[in-house]
């Protein structure tokens, strides 16, 4: 049997032609305190509240990081889905945050009261650190660029 591979000028002739997925815009990020994950992400690393809206007796609340992208909805962790029991050296999230001088990040989160459980390290991909937010829910944060 033989198969046939696409070569890239077809698949970005295809990618142009027909709407496909441009990017990543939203991720949701669980937190036990809508209000208290609000106050972290704005006031202690300086992102934007872009919507704060109810619906019902839901509340849907988004901030983004001063480059614009990608958008956290902070959203309720159900009660059925607690934090995952992982090493301490490891981020429970699966998002990952760049800095451009992850020492001078380091220093300026940890002076508005961010806690580094893992501070910043040489590693052989790049530089990496751990913060964590107000619900204990730990977050890489790397200078890969």
């Amino acid at each position: 049997m033989i198969f046939l591979m696409e070569t890239s000028t077809e698949t970005t002739r295809f990618a142009r032609e027909a709407a496909m997925i441009s990017g990543v815009s939203k991720v949701v990020v669980p937190v036990d305190d809508q209000e208290r994950a609000k106050a972290f992400w704005t006031t202690k690393l300086g992102f934007d509240v872009i919507r704060d809206e109810s619906y019902g007796d839901e509340r849907w609340v988004e901030v983004r990081p001063p480059d614009g992208s990608p958008v956290l909805v902070l959203s309720p962790r159900e009660t059925a889905e607690p934090r995952d029991e992982i090493p301490d050296q490891l981020p429970h999230s699966p998002v990952f945050f760049n800095c451009p001088d992850i020492e001078a990040t380091y220093l300026k989160l940890t002076e508005h009261g961010v806690s580094f459980p893992v501070p910043p390290a040489r590693m052989h991909f790049g530089w990496w650190a751990l913060f964590e937010d107000d619900d204990g829910t730990r977050y890489a944060l790397g200078q890969w660029d």
